[in-house]
């Protein structure tokens, strides 16, 4: 299931991509329009700020935009810095591969064979969208 962190993060990204002229937001706007925890709320910006999706303005008229255009940033790749490895077994990743434990085979392991195909279909969705194609 997909944990409330990735979730709000990407409401968060969502609102950011609607604004008119990349304005900065603060945060209790974000917040309030999309139902989340400020405290929350700040280290899932912060997080996305250090990933470099998000800048950050102080003062007035401050608050967090966006520093890459919506087209330009994947769903997989926010997935990934969000919620982590994509797939749901370890020894079905690509990027954080380990074996199990408990596993003798891997070539013959069914639950492997089926999370690993779980794994595909998942990226295959999550690399072909953008937050543009989900925020308008």
């Amino acid at each position: 299931m997909l944990s409330k962190k990735t979730k709000y993060g990407i409401k968060a990204l969502t609102f950011l991509a609607r604004q008119k002229d990349n304005t900065p937001v603060q945060i209790a706007e974000i917040a309030k329009n999309e139902h989340i925890s400020i405290k929350f709320l700040e280290s899932i910006l912060l997080l996305l700020r250090n990933s470099g999706f998000l800048g950050a303005k102080k003062g007035k008229g401050g608050g967090y935009y966006l520093i890459k255009d919506p087209k330009d940033i994947n769903m997989a790749k926010v997935y990934r810095i969000l919620e982590g490895p994509i797939a749901l077994l370890p020894c079905a990743s690509h990027n954080f591969y380990e074996k199990c434990d408990d596993c003798d085979d891997e070539t013959t392991c069914a639950a492997r064979r089926l999370m690993t195909e779980v794994r595909d279909n998942t990226l295959k969705v999550l690399e072909s969208n953008t937050l543009a194609d989900i925020a308008f």
